[in-house]
């Protein structure tokens, strides 16, 4: 994570309206010295959220949701916390400066990098709607169903034939050659890369522009049906998926995801309602992908993929990756040359919803799909077919997910249970996959910690009688790692100035430069809300368990080593029983 200087934080905080910055996903009415709106985090006719003018907090009479304006993008908006303090640096035109001896060339390179696409959209999208040149691609668009209320909402543009006209406007706003061709705009041999075709803008997650993918519209058109921004800076075909940015929030809030092969098939169910929709960039849907719906918290996840037998792999790959980390996946049952955009346009949403309704499970689609393969009446070969699936099953993490998969197999089937279940091995409960450990995941002491600091952050100004047990029963020395104790310091002062936890307040605090990146990293993780209450209790007695058992092993080492006499051995064992005795125990 880039780390900024207290200076640049501190004029961020100085300039944030947070009335401004919630204005766009939250209708608020004037009020006196307060402003009023329905809450954004739970259902309610009376508005019971508020903002004190001037203030830098919300909150909810409601639900008690309560934050600042960091706090609301990464609840609301799904943000990291580096591109909701990035997201907020630009909307309020705040240069973020960097330590010294932190390089930010990437920095400044790519904010010019989504400047320059951004320019580019435009000037697509403006040659789309009132060129000449463009006006073949704009009735290619009518006649697929894509209206212009559509086209604006995706700023769909076109390429000009012209191998020079792009790069020569955009040269002629004092935009350089090199910088064109570092956002993948321009080719290496002087010609635009993107010609005679439809642009497709590729947004982010925070809704700028990172690339492009241009379909053709003439056959004659010299390339594939499809050409995407070649790999840069900003594009990364296998992490971005396209309609993340218009999906993200309704994806969050629903906590499932309809995933589909192409951009046009996304961007016909988005506008029709289905804004949970999202697709990968002409890629094979990856891990990377997947981790991307899973941040959002995902539980299930449809698979709408075309229905020839390409698409038939393409779901069962693509499932597997969901199904592996204890998602849900569901298996769309499209006809042969028949496509979501297709059956929006002719059949209409009720058809569609109908598709959605009648999805198999994933465990059913993948028996029906091999067993179509196989003579069910040979025993060799079911055998075969069977095994092969229950080794896939094994493979997932969940082992209560394997366990009830693999009955249910036997059930899809018609196997005896026994036989598969008797093969199962016992997982490894404790493994990690080694894609997601870092070098601070084998510390115990910073893991412990930092689940209590989440809690701590998150409860400040909504569970006060958590807190409250927190700042009863623990002090500094209870901390175990330097950074885990700065900023239980930070979080301990804040609490006795009736203060919140504000977010940036506290990454201003932070003197250490490391610890900036601790905080992002500890705020990434997802909370498990569901039991968050009973989580926390649970943390908090682990961190006083840990120094009462500290404290007797010890007197245990002092006993063993030899080195005291009979009757400080007698005293040591008496000390010993009495610790025991009195674990310590939350009021």
């Amino acid at each position: 994570m880039p780390i900024f200087t207290k200076e640049s934080l501190e004029k961020l905080r100085e300039r944030i309206d947070l009335v401004e910055v919630l204005s766009p996903y939250v209708q608020f009415t004037k009020a006196g010295a307060f402003f009023k709106a329905c809450c954004p985090f739970h259902d309610e006719k009376t508005p019971s959220f508020m903002i004190q003018r001037g203030d830098s907090h919300y909150h909810c009479y409601g639900c008690g949701a309560h934050g600042d304006a960091i706090g609301f993008l990464m609840n609301h908006q799904k943000m990291s916390f580096l591109d909701a303090v990035e997201s907020l640096a630009e909307k309020f035109q705040v240069s973020l400066e960097m330590v010294a001896g932190h390089n930010d060339e990437d920095k400044q390179k790519r904010a010019l990098l989504k400047e320059v696409n951004e320019k580019a959209a435009y000037f697509f999208h403006f040659l789309l709607l009132h060129s000449e040149e463009g006006r073949e691609a704009l009735s290619y668009l009518y006649e697929r169903g894509i209206d212009l209320e559509m086209i604006q909402a995706f700023q769909l543009g076109f390429a000009s034939k012209d191998p020079k006209l792009f790069q020569k406007m955009l040269t002629a706003q004092k935009i350089k050659r090199e910088l064109l061709e570092e956002a993948g705009l321009v080719h290496p041999s002087g010609r635009d890369f993107f010609q005679e075709r439809i642009m497709i803008p590729i947004q982010d997650a925070m809704g700028s522009v990172v690339g492009f993918s241009a379909r053709k519209f003439r056959e004659e058109t010299f390339g594939p049906k499809y050409i995407n921004t070649p790999e840069t800076l900003l594009f990364k075909k296998s992490k971005i998926l396209f309609g993340y940015f218009q999906s993200r929030r309704k994806i969050a809030k629903q906590r499932e995801a309809i995933i589909v092969e192409g951009q046009i098939d996304a961007m016909r169910l988005i506008h029709g309602g289905f804004d949970y929709t999202i697709a990968s960039q002409g890629t094979a849907f990856t891990e990377s992908h997947a981790e991307e719906l899973i941040h959002l918290g995902v539980s299930r996840v449809f698979l709408a993929f075309d229905g020839d037998s390409a698409g038939q792999e393409a779901a069962a790959k693509v499932g597997h990756l969901f199904q592996k980390r204890a998602i849900e996946a569901f298996v769309l049952s499209l006809p042969e040359k028949q496509d979501p955009d297709l059956i929006l346009r002719e059949e209409g949403p009720g058809a569609w919803q109908d598709y959605l309704d009648k999805s198999l499970d994933y465990l059913t689609f993948l028996v029906r799909k091999h067993a179509e393969k196989v003579n069910m009446d040979s025993p060799a070969a079911k055998a075969e077919m069977v095994e092969s699936l229950a080794h896939k099953i094994r493979e997932w993490d969940q082992p209560l997910m394997v366990h009830e998969s693999l009955k249910k197999l036997a059930r899809l089937t018609q196997t005896s249970e026994s036989m598969l279940l008797h093969n199962e091995e016992s997982p490894n409960l404790f493994l990690k996959s080694f894609d997601h450990v870092t070098a601070s995941a084998f510390d115990p002491d910073l893991i412990l910690e930092s689940d209590l600091l989440r809690l701590l952050i998150f409860f400040g100004a909504t569970k006060k009688d958590l807190i409250a047990k927190a700042f009863l029963h623990l002090k500094e020395t209870d901390f175990r790692t330097d950074v885990g104790r700065r900023l239980f310091l930070l979080c301990s002062e804040a609490n006795q100035q009736g203060r919140s936890f504000d977010l940036l307040s506290l990454a201003i605090d932070l003197k250490e430069e490391s610890d900036q990146t601790f905080l992002s990293e500890l705020l990434a993780k997802k909370l498990p809300e569901e039991r968050a209450e009973d989580f926390f209790i649970q943390t908090l007695q682990k961190i006083l368990d840990r120094e009462w058992m500290s404290r007797r092993e010890v007197i245990r080492q002092k006993i063993q080593s030899a080195k005291c006499s009979h009757e400080e051995a007698l005293l040591l064992a008496k000390e010993f029983d009495e610790i025991k005795k009195n674990r310590p125990q939350i009021l």
